[in-house]
């Protein structure tokens, strides 16, 4: 008799819960079929707008997160799960979590900023937080640097962005600042002669902007001039050394003098007289 009650029961049971289990298994099944491709529509668009690879990941990741969010949510309400109070438990338990994870989710959302404003990208070199280097990569949490001497750093993202940024590869041109020192004695045409000859001889250096040979200052012990060729942001640094080692040699050979910090001390012995006085 108890078997047969349970059989009814089971039956009146599927027939009351069978038909949205099925409704509930056929929405999350149209749904995650159509939010990926509702995400893979907004990579494709983006990327045929030429927007940077870690945006196009992360903005579609978000998005298939978030459409699969509301799938859930249907799918339980179809059964008869009633979704206020679990999403009100979620929420309590978000804000939990929130609390304990504050430090992540200042580098999740710095992350979140650097991504969308892109203040640099996967190969600038950068200063900031006190590191210099070549981004390798820009993920959620962290950013992925390599230093000069090959070292990988990685850096929180809440560091980076809450500090000044100086990147040296968002513009294709970079200004050489050299100041050269000269001996009162030497000649300043000549000096600036000579300067604007090795400018122009080096095929690296721009004609526009023009560069700038000046007098900057007049030093203790040296005529300080500055030397300011533009160039590539590519040809920086070797440009950078070249032109200092030409500067020298021509120095040189031209007879141009380049002061370095001396002193001269002077040794006066005082007369016997004045030392016996001094004894006694």
């Amino acid at each position: 008799m108890n078997f047969e009650k349970l059989l009814i029961d089971a039956q009146e049971w599927l027939a009351f819960y069978g038909l949205k289990i099925i409704a509930a298994i056929f929405i999350l099944i149209v749904g995650r079929w159509v939010a990926r491709a509702i995400k893979n529509l907004f990579q494709k668009l983006m990327t045929r707008h030429e927007v940077d690879a870690t945006l196009v990941s992360f903005v579609g990741s978000i998005a298939y997160f978030a459409l699969m969010s509301f799938v859930v949510i249907a799918a339980l309400n179809q059964i008869g799960i009633q979704t206020t109070s679990l999403i009100a438990v979620i929420g309590a338990a978000g804000l939990a979590i929130g609390l304990a994870l504050q430090g992540s989710l200042a580098n999740f959302a710095a992350g979140v900023l650097l991504i969308i404003f892109r203040p640099f990208k996967a190969g600038d070199y950068i200063e900031a937080a006190g590191i210099a280097g070549i981004v390798e990569e820009i993920e959620i949490f962290t950013t992925k640097m390599k230093t000069p001497d090959n070292r990988v750093i990685i850096v929180p993202n809440a560091k980076l962005s809450g500090d000044n940024i100086t990147n040296y590869s968002a513009k294709t041109q970079r200004r050489l600042d050299l100041t050269i020192s000269v001996g009162y004695q030497d000649n300043l045409q000549k000096v600036k002669e000579v300067l604007k000859q090795l400018i122009d001889e080096d095929p690296r250096i721009l004609t526009e902007p023009a560069p700038v040979v000046g007098v900057l200052e007049l030093g203790e012990s040296s005529v300080n001039l500055v030397v300011r060729p533009w160039v590539k942001a590519s040809d920086y640094w070797d440009v950078h050394f070249d032109l200092t080692q030409k500067i020298k040699e021509r120095f040189d050979r031209e007879g141009i003098s380049i002061p370095y910090p001396q002193r001269d001390i002077h040794l006066y012995s005082a007369p016997n007289e004045i030392n016996r006085e001094t004894i006694q």
